[in-house]
């Protein structure tokens, strides 16, 4: 797999992405686009500079105009691309992965995502082409805009805090650190205590993967020291977070979304609300008793949003951490749902363990991975083997056997890595004993998972 991804661009600098192949890049996309006017932003990776003026200069050769917003957040470089009067734009990024990795998140107009499916294999093509085109007759104009305080406007505007509410927040050295500081100016009633806000591309205190649960190690001590009600770790672009709740407990992230959903439905009541197929079954069961329709769907960015398009959604979160708005050019934005936690717990003095509490009901396994060389093969065998249950391919396959309301009931979905010879189960159960069972009935097929 090269660094042309399902989603995005990535890959290691400089040996499978130099300025080189990034000037290639940014002019491929342009010409993908008929693009005239482009928005570029960057993150705090020490390659980042010299990664972003490259693909500037290509699109500039292929005679767009560039707009340069500098240092963005990946949910700032969506509001730069949503709001200006532009063709499309991306974000120089390599999101949560190592400090040695760099790459690209690609958007269209109005900050539609660009992915594997809809673009990102013809940029590839044209990037990668023995030559390169001739430059357009016009070489395109550069313009260099700040727009962080235009974006913490944006933000702050979602915030609706009744009362002062304490927050510990972990930047993890990337990106949350440069738009942190400008939107807590704007909503006083946040008062956070934020560690790692340095800008530092190195990671240099911890991988910015809040999934890992030892990269909450330290949003939860500073919960602990503070005595802070919520703790929220960020991603190195900002696009994601983790919840931890004032006791220091992991909050999955599907959990958060049937939280949020909830409150959302009071101010769109009705609306379908979108949610990936890895999540427990709790998630679609507060949408329908909040009154929302509950719409489930594949996992990735860029099938959320183009589901939450098309149904009017306002909302919409998935396993990994992304939360999307519908009021925020139906895009992700880790903040966003820092915000919207921050205005729930702001409704009354109940601690957010107590809030979440009542969804802790169901049982999943947490997503397991396997090594496995012939995916498809097995994904067959699932689909013989459990030939009795409801099955469907939405995603890899999901299999259900009995249904909410039930005494007992357990699902399970498996799916395909898009970049390794991986398999990843998530298994759901009304009790632990039938999720250890059917867990262990799954690792005997699939074989031992990966440590």
């Amino acid at each position: 797999m090269g660094i042309f991804k399902a989603y995005d661009i990535r890959g290691v600098v400089p040996t499978e992405l130099d300025a080189a192949l990034a000037r290639r890049i940014g002019d491929a996309f342009a010409r993908f686009l008929a693009a005239r006017r482009l928005v570029v932003g960057r993150d705090m990776r020490t390659h980042s500079p010299q990664i972003a003026a490259a693909v500037i200069e290509g699109m500039r050769d292929a005679g767009a105009d560039v707009v340069d917003i500098g240092l963005a957040s990946t949910p700032m470089a969506y509001f730069a691309i949503g709001s200006i009067d532009c063709d499309g734009g991306l974000n120089v990024t390599a999101s949560h992965n190592a400090g040695q990795y760099n790459g690209m998140k690609l958007c269209g107009r109005g900050a539609t995502p660009i992915s594997a499916a809809n673009g990102i294999r013809d940029v590839e093509r044209a990037a990668l082409a023995p030559a390169a085109p001739p430059p357009a007759a016009r070489r395109g104009a550069l313009e260099q805009r700040d727009l962080l305080a235009a974006y913490a406007d944006h933000v702050a505007r979602f915030a609706r805090l009744e009362r002062e509410v304490t927050i510990a927040v972990d930047c993890a050295n990337g990106m949350e650190g440069h738009t942190l500081g400008p939107i807590l100016e704007r909503v006083p009633r946040a008062r956070a205590t934020a560690i790692f806000t340095e800008l530092d591309g190195t990671f240099p205190n911890h991988e910015a993967n809040p999934l890992k649960e030892e990269n909450l190690d330290p949003v939860r001590a500073l919960v602990g020291r503070t005595g802070a009600e919520l703790g929220v770790s960020f991603d190195g672009d900002a696009d994601r977070c983790c919840f931890v709740d004032e006791t220091g407990r992991t909050v999955g992230n599907d959990l958060v979304t049937a939280l949020l959903a909830r409150e959302l439905l009071k101010r769109h009541p009705g609306a379908p609300i979108v949610y990936d197929l890895r999540s427990s079954w709790v998630v679609k069961e507060e949408i329908r008793r909040a009154g929302g329709v509950p719409v489930r769907d594949r996992v990735g960015h860029s099938f959320i949003k183009a589901t939450m398009r098309a149904k009017g959604s306002p909302f919409g979160g998935e396993l990994s951490g992304h939360f999307y708005f519908g009021e925020n050019f139906t895009c992700d934005s880790g903040v966003l749902a820092m915000v919207s936690a921050l205005n729930l717990l702001s409704r009354s003095q109940t601690p957010f363990s107590a809030l979440v509490q009542d969804l802790r009901r169901y049982h999943a396994t947490g997503e397991v991975n396997f090594h496995v060389e012939d995916k498809a093969r097995a994904i067959a065998e699932l689909r013989r083997r459990y030939a009795d249950g409801r099955q469907d391919e939405l995603d890899g396959i999901t299999v259900e056997y009995g249904d909410l309301g039930q005494p007992s009931w357990w699902w399970f979905n498996v799916r395909a890595s898009n970049t390794e010879p991986l398999l990843r189960l998530n298994l759901e159960a009304s009790s632990p004993a039938e999720r250890d069972r059917r867990r262990d009935e799954l690792v005997a097929l699939l074989g031992e998972p990966e440590a």
